[in-house]
Formats: structure tokens, C-alpha cells, sequence
């Protein structure tokens, strides 16, 4: 339930973000679309003053030059409404992104519903690469099952599959992991002293998978010029697609 109301709260701070902006945004136009039908106006007043005192060279430059300054205030004042819109759309891109993924967490009761294969320790199950969707409702764990489990000392969870259950008096369960491709299950991997991996430490049990789909994302983990090229590539497109 406290998820939920999160999720709630968050949504309703980024609409009431989202008007707050289109509302700037408004205000920057209004200025300016007024400034232009004055200035139409204005243009034409100035032109039959200049025509009138044709003898006042002077004058006639004053007025250039405040014509010139006007455009160019217009001119900054659309370069600012732009920019502001562009980091309005990333904004929102940035935002729909995580609360897609705050709603995937809710839905799933897991703090990963989608992971990326690290390793080869579950081939030829999975491969390194493979993205896994995790659900975390439902049912106890079976044997057999593949599950992502967090583990004292390793920053990264861990995929693999549930060998054994031991049930305790109080009705809970532990369990214990293997990789399809290690020779040894997993006690060797849990804190010292722990035979046995409660259901606690789980993030959530795989429900389906895409093969060699997250690969991109082992790729800028290995070779980080290979991220920032391609982050260099979507920006010069992005500025092309601008200039068009």
C-alpha cells in the first residue's frame, strides 16, 4: 500500500512539475507574440516618422538601430523558449522512463523486475546478455525454479537456480542456489557460516526472458568509449534533426 501512495505522490509531483513549466513556457510566448504585433505596429508608425523627417539622417539611425535590438531581443527570447522545450522533452522522456519503472516495481513486488545476464554460470539456460523478467508474487519457491537473490558481499544479485528447500518449523522456507554451469552450489558464495539462503535475501523469481537482447548494456560496461560514442552519435543526430 505505501508503494502505492508513492507512486501516487510522484505522479502527481510530476504533473503538477509538467504544468508549472507549460505554464513558463506560456508566459515566455505571450511577451514575445505581443511584442511582434506591437512591433508590426510600431514598424510601420517608425517608417512614416522616418519618411516625414527625411531631413534627420540621425534620427533615422536611432530608429535602425532600435529595430535591430528589438529583433534581437526576439530573437534571444526564441532561443531561450527552445531550449527550454527541448529540456522539457527530455523531461519527460527521463521521467515517463522512471515511472514506467516504479509502476513495473509495484506490480511485480520486486526492486528489479527486469535484469541483464552477467554471466555464463546458468548456459545453456541463459546466456550473457539475456534480459529476465522477475516476478516476485504468488506462490512459495519450488525446486527448479531460476530466482535473482541479493547476497551479503556481492554488489551485483546473482541469477540461479533453486536446488533445495528447507522448510523450517515456523512455516517459512531456505534455499538452496546453483548455477546450471558450476560444478558446486552456491554455500560457497553466501556469508560465512550460512548454509542456507532465506527467502528474504530474493529479488524474484524468473517468469520469462528475451535472449541477447541486454547485450548493448554489457557492451558499455566492458568498453565505455563504446557509451560514450554512441551518446556522442544520438546528440549529432539530435542536432541535425533540429537543423531540418
Amino acid at each position: 500500500v505505501m508503494a502505492v501512495v508513492a507512486l501516487a505522490l510522484e505522479a502527481a509531483l510530476f504533473v503538477v512539475l509538467v504544468l508549472a513549466v507549460l505554464a513558463v513556457l506560456e508566459a515566455l510566448g505571450g511577451p514575445d507574440a505581443f511584442d511582434k504585433s506591437g512591433s508590426s505596429g510600431g514598424a510601420v508608425k517608425e517608417d512614416c516618422a522616418v519618411a516625414e523627417q527625411t531631413s534627420t539622417g540621425d534620427a533615422a539611425k536611432a530608429e535602425t538601430g532600435k529595430k535591430r535590438r528589438r529583433f534581437s531581443g526576439h530573437n534571444r527570447l526564441r532561443q531561450i523558449r527552445k531550449m527550454a522545450q527541448k529540456i522539457v522533452n527530455l523531461g519527460l522522456i527521463v521521467t515517463s522512463a522512471l515511472m514506467m519503472w516504479k509502476t513495473l516495481m509495484v506490480v511485480t513486488n520486486s526492486e528489479s523486475p527486469v535484469v541483464v545476464v552477467l554471466s555464463g554460470s546458468m548456459e545453456p539456460g541463459f546466456y550473457r546478455g539475456d534480459i529476465l523478467f522477475l516476478w516476485n508474487r504468488g506462490a512459495s519457491f519450488r525446486v527448479g525454479e531460476i530466482i535473482l537473490f541479493k547476497n551479503e558481499g556481492h554488489s551485483v544479485p546473482i541469477v540461479h537456480r533453486v536446488v533445495k528447500i528447507h522448510e523450517k518449523h515456523d512455516g517459512s522456507v531456505d534455499l538452496l542456489t546453483k548455477g546450471d554451469n558450476n560444478e558446486d552450489d552456491d554455500r560457497g558464495l553466501y556469508p560465512p557460516g550460512q548454509r542456507w539462503l532465506n527467502e528474504k535475501f530474493i529479488v524474484g523469481r524468473a517468469v520469462g526472458y528475451l535472449p541477447y537482447v541486454g547485450y548493448v548494456t554489457l557492451v558499455m560496461n566492458d568498453y565505455p568509449l563504446f557509451k560514450y560514442l554512441l551518446i556522442g552519435a544520438l546528440g549529432v543526430v539530435s542536432v541535425n534533426r533540429e537543423k531540418q
